[in-house]
């Protein structure tokens, strides 16, 4: 290792120092948009994260620029701990997001989803009254349905039935198939109620602000479309992490470089004191 090593080391924390920035940024507007978000989950973390990163470059910046070795020992460190809970974030977002998918209704292009199919994990976000009620309210203000009705108005329920709604439109927006509602658009369905579905009787086409925004099918709508963002998300730091964990592997080339050329000084000092006559009182 030689002074191009801290040189490199210094040049990938100062850009991983300008990259934190945005990251924070996105955290702290995430935490306080109003409505944001409808599963505001992961506003913290990637905060948190962003600010890890950013104190973590600017040490490894100076510690690697300036030669400053008890920087490169914190910033070695404390990388090693970040690294560590960046592999159990990872993890957790894969078992986490690894259940839960959607089911094929014969003769449609749309899938329908079940809230048992996700972790427990996942399902205890959206059972709680308070945390559902703000979750609802964020879906229905986003007038994902709205939207859904006016374009299927004119539309024949034959061709309603091979489009591909997303799963907050199939969950959120019509009712269960088994419920067997006769289709007039997309959230208008006569008919009357069936209970081969738990969520029939939680159906409701006079009311267009509730539809089926209360039933089990619309969480699970919710989360399956959060499980597709984690899983992109979940790429991104996999690669993320490979990123940093060569990182790492460079910043501890520098430290051992720092530390022979401290121990390089520190001896030459003493062989030039060693070297040096002394001088006599008199």
């Amino acid at each position: 290792m030689n002074h191009a090593t801290n040189s490199i080391v210094g040049l990938i924390n100062f850009l991983t120092f300008l990259l934190s920035i945005p990251i924070v940024g996105a955290g702290i507007w995430l935490a306080t948009r109003h409505s944001g978000d409808c599963l505001r989950f992961l506003q913290w973390p990637i905060i948190i994260i962003g600010a890890a990163i950013m104190l973590l470059s600017l040490a490894g910046f100076m510690g690697a620029c300036f030669r400053v070795t008890s920087l490169m020992w914190l910033y070695l460190f404390f990388m090693f701990l970040l690294l560590l809970a960046y592999l159990v974030f990872i993890i957790f977002a894969f078992a986490v997001a690894g259940k839960g998918h959607g089911h094929s209704v014969p003769g449609t292009g749309f899938e329908e989803y079940k809230l048992h199919d996700f972790s427990t994990w996942l399902q205890d976000r959206v059972r709680s009254s308070g945390s559902w009620n703000n979750i609802r309210s964020c879906v229905r203000d986003a007038g994902v349905c709205r939207k859904l009705g006016q374009k299927s108005m004119y539309e024949s329920s034959a061709g309603f039935y091979q489009e591909h709604l997303t799963p907050i439109q199939s969950g959120c927006c019509k009712p269960p198939t088994p419920c067997g509602y006769t289709y007039v658009n997309a959230t208008f369905w006569t008919g009357t109620i069936s209970y081969a579905d738990s969520d029939c009787s939680k159906w409701s086409s006079d009311d267009q602000s509730q539809l089926c925004y209360d039933c089990d099918s619309c969480k699970a709508g919710v989360l399956a479309n959060l499980k597709h963002d984690w899983h992109k998300v979940s790429v991104l730091n996999i690669v993320i992490f490979i990123l940093l964990v060569v990182v790492y592997v460079i910043g501890c080339g520098a430290f051992r470089n720092n530390l022979r050329r401290d121990n390089y000084e520190s001896q030459g000092e003493a062989r030039m004191t060693k070297s040096q006559p002394s001088r006599l009182p008199f």
